[in-house]
């Protein structure tokens, strides 16, 4: 019978599982209906906004020591993932049309639907290998891509951010403002990327090929 924590994720995962699928399906459906890329925000945003708050969660769980993957790595993710839809695409409306959310959106559902539904199965040790394997092989063009268009919007709403004085109230302690605090995250974003993909990509070699060894066994 599986443990307390073990049901525990199966339930939180299965629930990011359908909450990703539901905002895909309000992506596609806005696309159809508008025939176009600029209703992502609108259609998905809100319920994108709220799964990612709740998956702070999983910086607790890595935290608590029931999920193997630490405190590091999930909070570099979830810092970026929610600065980047509460401070910048929820903050400034002239941006929340760029085709460039639709491109970052569509990423992340199709990454967490598979992640979250191969998360929850695991618990419960009902995982097939096939989702194992697209689990860790999906990510391969996904997660740049989710990458290309969060940095595509930022760049974009740099003039938005200076026009605006952005947070200039919270960024007054400092010698510098927002904007410039943004224009140096982007130049340091590929670097941020570079080692959660490589992290990634560590975990895939690891992963299969502890499954290729259990099926020589």
């Amino acid at each position: 019978m599986p443990r307390l924590s073990n049901l525990y994720l199966f339930t939180y995962n299965s629930i990011q599982t359908l909450g990703w699928v539901v905002a895909l399906l309000r992506i596609i459906k806005g696309f159809i209906t508008s025939n176009s890329f600029n209703g992502a925000f609108a259609s998905s945003g809100e319920l994108i906004c709220l799964l990612q708050l709740v998956a702070f969660l999983e910086v607790i769980h890595g935290a608590l020591g029931i999920v193997p993957s630490g405190v590091l790595l999930p909070l570099m993710q979830w810092g970026g993932r929610s600065h980047y839809l509460l401070a910048i695409a929820g903050k400034i409306v002239e941006i929340q049309d760029s085709p460039s959310i639709f491109v970052t959106f569509v990423a992340w559902c199709i990454g967490e639907m598979i992640r979250y539904s191969n998360y929850a199965l695991s618990c419960i040790g009902k995982c097939p290998y096939w989702l194992t394997y697209v689990r860790y092989t999906a990510f391969i063009p996904v997660y740049p891509l989710g990458v290309a268009g969060e940095m595509s919007l930022m760049y974009q709403a740099l003039p938005y951010m200076k026009e605006k004085d952005l947070y200039s109230d919270f960024f007054s302690v400092f010698p510098f403002d927002y904007y410039t605090f943004v224009q140096a995250l982007l130049l340091c974003y590929p670097f941020l990327w570079m080692k959660l993909y490589l992290h990634l990509l560590k975990q895939r070699r690891s992963k299969l090929r502890k499954h290729d060894g259990k099926k020589r066994e």
